[in-house]
């Protein structure tokens, strides 16, 4: 409404005037409306966050686990289980803090003093006492504090990036109007919250503050979005719930047999325990979230931070992806790639704003005489703006508007240096770019003290302005034949996906032009420029693997229709229907509609976004969305996979992701989905690792229950633990860490319904290998008391002493020998350990020396031994463990072996 009133009106209606509120109307005002302040969501307080992530399922069932260990007297093994919830609950509170930032990065772009007029003086109040009615003084530089319309400006330029994503600083005035604009932000009267004052200076009374400003708007909308659980929090909590109920229920079903055969109750209970520990993978969650941050430093080395460790594994469920174009798919660096000059076009080489590069006509470099002819139009191109090219660190810079960095590089290929043309021509005078002109000019001082007028914009504006154009170097008159031609000629470069400039210019003999009205007329027309932000030569592979891996690649780009559809074609995405913002549903549903059938959504502003994103996920997709501005922050944080961009993005937006690329490169997002495929993969895996000992180290609980003790207990509850977390820790780290395979890629997403924990993992680890480490490691102990001990079968084991550590020091060799093999062999469901080299992961080969010395350490350092109550074994008795691992790896590569053979079998068929 503001916008279309005039400034005294709008002073009328906030009971304010041109010298300000005085300090009494504002003190009033301000207990009133309420501090000039962003809304923050209440967030828990650092102990409660503390809190919950020692109370979750797993860490209780882990405190159940400590507190059974105390009761049954072993008070080691509570505290080695204690040390493993805090210290993975203090991991998991500081990558939460990480991510808490954005209300804070939001409040971070309200400064904190502003100068107002108060009682018609000047004076600097703190940002939170500003009220609508206050006056504020805008120079160059300032941050603005809250919404205002201007009252007077004198070649006010504003820098709305932070807010609208806008690189380009805009113009604004004090006239009022036509129309109320949609949306508000391109109101050429007004000026927002967080916005930055980038040239000239004016007055701007505040309409609104706080909550109430769009920055407000965007910081509440931000704060009332809640994040979606991952698929990988999901499924890990019907992991652990699954994995909890079969440790609860074994235990209290072999506590009952054990009580049936006459065992005493104490000794019925520490059998209890030990079979719940043996079940229960201490090591799964420390190990899980060492792996993910090994995931997410990978992917850092390839260009895309990772903010937030569990989003790596939801990359690879992404099903759509919502990219921006520019600067995601493209380059970011507006290239002037033709120019035309009457009936000749030239094409230019070279890339960005480098200004290495030639000229060509036909290919070939233009003759002298050819040159002299395009003289005029790269004179203007390199005079007719304000960006500047700068050579840092090996990289050419643009500072300034984009397009005119590229049209200061397109005449230095030309051999019109700026630098020196400016000493020449001298600029007097600029007329500023704004949205109703459409175009800018500016006022030279030629050597003779004559005045030359330069042109720039858009072609149907330039066009209306004149009066003659250049052929041959030689102005000719502009009739209507010529202007159909120059609009065909606009028309075939646009359909070529390039943005045009028209440019002309007006030499004066009179007094300096006073407005830009009396400089922009009867101008000449020295040529088109058409532009282009050149594609990323690596984006159409990247979304050609999209699609062969099953992930949908959606554009939602601000920009223009014809644009969008034709970088979409250049990229691979379908762009047989392209839908702008305004066109867009309201209603959910038909929204949801309308995005299954659509691949391609331009004009669409940031605040869209956020229903793009509600609907894709309403329809069951896992959805990752880019954005840079302040205004992109809901939906960023309403995408299951928030992707800023590190170049372009604003602090907000970075902070709010769930993913930063470095270099703002789309085929970063591509690479991420592989990382998060392999992670889940990876997972999968170093489950399979954990269970299978845990199946070897229920064994000696089981059969030592129901032997009624004439087995005795071959492994402690103990060495149980040491073995879950000073042996196998490493080794599934290190799996967690495997690269992704060729074939991740080349299937689909996978389901809603395929969980970490599937029949798959089960049958493998509990049915297969399980069985094979029980087995193996009991039948280890037996031979070793036949061998050792003389023992024959129908007799007792040995029950205590050196003999039974001896034996136990023998099962628990074998488990971790076998658990090596395994490491080695869980690299892959199907294919051979020795497939591309037995240590191919070199992690993995140093976690397995590291458990190598663990375990020579848990039997050979009498401290440890004692505590684990397990001896060394003999000679004799390491050769029998040797053979251990052989077991396991012989039958695991005969049943991938026939797995690979029934797979061959069934592509035949």
């Amino acid at each position: 409404m503001a916008a279309s009133l005039s400034a005294g009106a709008v002073l009328s209606r906030l009971r304010s005037r041109p010298e300000g509120l005085s300090e009494e109307e504002a003190s009033g005002l301000l207990r009133v409306v309420g501090a000039n302040r962003l809304p923050r969501s209440r967030e828990p307080s650092l102990p409660a966050k503390l809190a919950r992530q020692l109370t979750h399922f797993f860490a209780l069932m882990l405190w159940v686990a400590a507190a059974l260990a105390a009761i049954g007297g072993m008070p080691q093994l509570a505290a080695a289980i204690v040390v493993v919830v805090v210290v993975n609950g203090l991991f998991s509170f500081a990558q939460e803090e990480r991510a808490s930032r954005a209300a804070a990065a939001l409040a971070e772009l309200m400064p904190s003093l502003v100068v107002v007029l108060r009682d018609g003086r000047r004076k600097r109040i703190d940002t939170e006492v500003l009220v609508p009615g206050d006056v504020m003084l805008l120079r160059e530089g300032d941050r603005i504090s809250a919404d205002a319309r201007i009252l007077a400006a004198n070649r006010l330029l504003v820098d709305e990036a932070t807010l609208t994503g806008e690189s380009v600083p805009l113009e604004r005035d004090a006239e009022a109007m036509d129309h109320a604009p949609a949306p508000v932000s391109d109101a050429t009267n007004l000026v927002f919250a967080g916005t930055h004052v980038a040239a000239g200076s004016g007055q701007a009374v505040v309409i609104v503050t706080g909550r109430s400003t769009l920055l407000g708007g965007i910081a509440r909308l931000t704060g009332d979005v809640v994040r979606r659980r991952t698929p990988l929090q999901i499924d890990l909590d019907r992991t652990v719930k699954v994995i909890a109920a079969c440790a609860v229920t074994s235990g209290v079903v072999f506590f009952g047999l054990s009580s049936l055969r006459g065992t005493p109750a104490r000794d019925g209970f520490l059998f209890a325990v030990g079979v719940i520990v043996a079940l229960v993978p201490e090591g799964l969650l420390p190990t899980l979230t060492l792996a993910l941050a090994m995931s997410a430093t990978r992917m850092a080395h390839r260009g895309a931070l990772v903010r937030r460790p569990a989003s790596v594994e939801t990359l690879g469920a992404t099903t759509v992806i919502c990219s921006d174009k520019t600067g995601t798919m493209t380059t970011n660096q507006m290239t002037a790639r033709v120019v035309t000059c009457g009936s000749e076009v030239a094409r230019a080489t070279g890339l960005g704003w480098n200004p290495d590069g030639a000229l060509l006509i036909e290919g070939r470099p233009l003759t002298e005489a050819e040159r002299r002819r395009f003289e005029a139009i790269l004179r203007a191109a390199a005079l007719c703006g304000d960006a500047e090219l700068e050579l840092t660190g090996g990289r050419w810079h643009c500072a300034g508007d984009p397009t005119e960095g590229a049209l200061v590089a397109l005449a230095r290929k030309g051999a019109a240096e700026r630098g020196d043309l400016s000493r020449w021509m001298p600029r007097s005078r600029t007329f500023s770019f704004d949205s109703q002109r459409m175009r800018m000019s500016t006022v030279h001082v030629k050597p003779d003290g004559s005045f030359e007028v330069l042109a720039k914009g858009a072609p149907e504006s330039i066009l209306r302005a004149c009066e003659a154009m250049t052929v041959d170097g030689v102005p000719v008159p502009l009739d209507a034949e010529r202007v159909v031609g120059l609009t065909r000629d606009v028309d075939a470069l646009s359909a070529q996906g390039l943005r045009v400039l028209a440019i002309a210019h007006r030499q004066l003999d009179g007094p300096m032009p006073a407005s830009a009205e009396d400089a922009e007329r009867s101008l000449t027309l020295l040529g088109l420029v058409g532009l282009e932000d050149p594609i990323r030569p690596e984006v159409p592979a990247a979304i050609e693997r999209c699609k062969v891996a099953g992930i949908r690649v959606m554009m939602i780009t601000g920009d223009h229709p014809n644009t969008a559809a034709s970088v979409a074609r250049a990229v691979g995405i379908d762009a047989n229907r392209v839908v702008v913002g305004p066109e867009l549903p309201g209603e959910d549903d038909a929204l949801a509609a309308v995005l299954e059938s659509v691949d391609v959504l331009a004009r669409v502003e940031p605040e869209q976004k956020l229903r793009i994103a509600k609907a894709l996920q309403g329809a069951g997709h896992v959805v990752a969305m880019t954005g840079d501005g302040v205004n992109d922050a809901p939906a960023l944080r309403q995408a299951d996979i928030g992707v800023a961009m590190g170049i372009t993005g604003t602090d907000v937006a970075r902070e709010v992701a769930d993913l930063v690329l470095l270099d703002d490169n789309f085929a970063h997002i591509v690479e991420a989905v592989e990382e998060g495929r392999a992670a889940f993969d990876n997972t999968r895996d170093f489950l399979t690792y954990h269970l299978t000992d845990n199946v070897a180290e229920l064994a000696p609980f089981v059969i030592w229950a129901l032997s009624g003790g004439a087995v005795p207990l071959l492994l402690t509850v103990l060495q149980v633990l040491a073995l879950d977390i000073g042996t196998d820790l490493l080794p599934a780290v290190a799996l967690g860490a495997e690269r992704p395979t060729a074939d991740v890629m080349h299937r689909p997403p996978r389901g809603s319904k395929e969980h970490l924990l599937d029949r798959h993992v089960l049958l493998r680890a509990f049915a297969w290998l399980g069985p094979i480490e029980a087995i193996a490691s009991i039948g280890a102990a037996l031979v070793g008391a036949s061998v050792l001990f003389g023992w024959a079968w129908g007799q007792r084991l040995p029950s205590g002493g050196t003999d039974l550590a001896a034996l136990s020091g023998m099962v628990f060799a074998s488990i971790v020998l076998m658990q090596m093999a395994n490491a080695l062999e869980c690299r892959s469901t199907t294919r051979s350990a020795f497939s591309g080299g037995l240590f191919a992961n070199r992690l993995l080969a140093v976690a397995i020396v590291i458990e190598g010395f663990a375990l020579a350490a848990f039997l050979y350092v009498p401290a440890l031994s004692a505590a684990l109550r397990g001896d060394a074994p003999t000679a004799a008795g390491w050769a029998i463990v040797a053979v251990t691992p052989f077991i396991l790896m012989g039958a695991e590569e005969a049943r991938k072996a026939w797995v690979r053979r029934r797979a061959g079998s069934l592509r035949r068929l």
